[in-house]
C-alpha cells in the first residue's frame, strides 16, 4: 500500500481525475442529463476528487487550510469564479451579442465542422494565446499588478484558492478567454468542455497534491509547474504564466521547472499583505501594499 501511495499514485492523480471527470460528462450526457447540469457535475466530481487526494497524497502538509482560509477561499470562489462569470455572461449575450446580431454580425465565424476535440484543442491555444500576454501584462504593469496581487497573496497552495482573484480581474479574463468565443458563435458542447478542463486542470494547478507530470508538463500549466509561479522570489514568479496549457511559455521561453530543489515561501514579499476577502476587494486601491511589482525591486 505504501508503494502504489508514494510511487503510483502521484503519476496516476491528475490524468486518472481529468479522464474521470470527462466520463462523468459523457455518461451523464447519454442518460439526457442537459450539457449544463452535466459540465458542472464533472466539475463537482473533480473538485471531490483534488480534495481526496490532498489529503492522501499532500505535497506539504503545512499547505494544509485553517479555518479563515477556508473562509476567505470560499467566498472567493463562490463570488468571484462562479457567480461573476455567469453575471457577464449574461450581460454579453443580451446586450452586445444582441446588438452585433441587429448589425448582421456574422455570429457564425467558428468552424463547426471540425471534430469536437480539434474545437475544444482550438479554442484553449487561442484563449490562452491572449491569456499568455494578459498574465505577463499583470507582473509587469503597476497598475495591473496590484490587482493580481490579491492572486499571489496567499502564503500555501490548495485546490480552492484558485478562484482568489480580484472581480475586475476577472472580469478582464472573461473578455479574453470566454467573450470572443460568445461571440464567434462557439457551440455549447464545446465550452463545456473547455469549462470541464479550465476547471480541473485549475484546481490541480494549485493542489497542495504531490502529483507528478512527467511529459505532461510540456503541455499543460500543471501543479508542479505552478507552484514556482507562486514563489516569493520574482525572478522564480516571473514564469510558466499559462493558465491551461503551457505551450506558449515554451514558445515565448518562460517555461521554469528547477529539478534540484522543491519551491520554498509563496506569496508576497510583504507578508503583511491582508488575507481575508473584504480586505483584499480594497487592496488594489492601496498603492505600494503588494511591495512586488518588479522595477521596484
Amino acid at each position: 500500500m505504501s508503494t502504489l501511495k508514494s510511487q503510483v499514485m502521484p503519476w496516476l492523480a491528475y490524468p486518472g481525475a481529468m479522464v474521470s471527470a470527462f466520463l462523468v460528462y459523457a455518461l451523464l450526457g447519454t442518460q439526457g442529463v442537459s450539457v449544463l447540469v452535466s459540465s458542472y457535475a464533472a466539475v463537482v466530481f473533480g473538485a471531490v476528487a483534488v480534495t481526496v487526494l490532498e489529503f492522501v497524497i499532500p505535497y506539504d502538509r503545512a499547505w494544509q487550510p485553517d479555518r479563515g482560509d477556508v473562509k476567505n477561499d470560499l467566498l472567493f470562489m463562490v463570488t468571484v469564479q462562479m457567480a461573476l462569470p455567469p453575471l457577464l455572461g449574461l450581460l454579453a449575450s443580451v446586450s452586445l451579442v444582441r446588438y452585433l446580431r441587429a448589425e448582421e454580425w456574422p455570429i457564425t465565424l467558428w468552424p463547426h465542422e471540425l471534430p469536437l476535440a480539434v474545437q475544444v484543442a482550438l479554442m484553449l491555444l487561442v484563449a490562452e494565446f491572449f491569456r499568455y500576454w494578459l498574465h505577463i501584462a499583470a507582473h509587469n504593469t503597476k497598475l495591473l499588478w496590484r490587482f493580481h496581487a490579491v492572486h499571489h497573496s496567499p502564503h500555501k497552495l490548495y485546490w480552492l484558492n484558485v478562484g482568489r482573484f480580484h472581480p475586475i480581474e476577472k472580469a478582464f479574463q472573461f473578455m479574453l478567454d470566454m467573450l470572443p468565443f460568445i461571440l464567434v458563435g462557439v457551440s455549447a458542447p464545446v465550452i463545456a468542455l473547455y469549462f470541464i478542463f479550465y476547471a480541473v486542470n485549475g484546481f490541480f494547478q494549485h493542489s497542495n497534491v504531490d502529483a507528478r507530470y512527467g511529459v505532461l508538463n510540456y503541455v499543460v500549466s500543471g501543479a508542479e509547474l505552478h507552484r514556482w509561479h507562486h514563489s516569493k522570489l520574482i525572478e522564480e514568479s516571473n514564469g510558466n504564466y499559462g493558465n491551461n496549457l503551457i505551450v506558449w511559455d515554451l514558445v515565448f521561453g518562460s517555461w521554469f521547472l528547477p529539478r534540484d530543489r522543491r519551491v520554498g515561501d509563496l506569496g508576497l514579499i510583504n507578508r503583511s499583505y491582508p488575507l481575508d476577502f473584504a480586505s483584499q476587494m480594497k487592496t488594489p486601491f492601496t498603492p505600494g501594499l503588494d511591495k512586488e511589482y518588479p522595477s521596484d525591486s
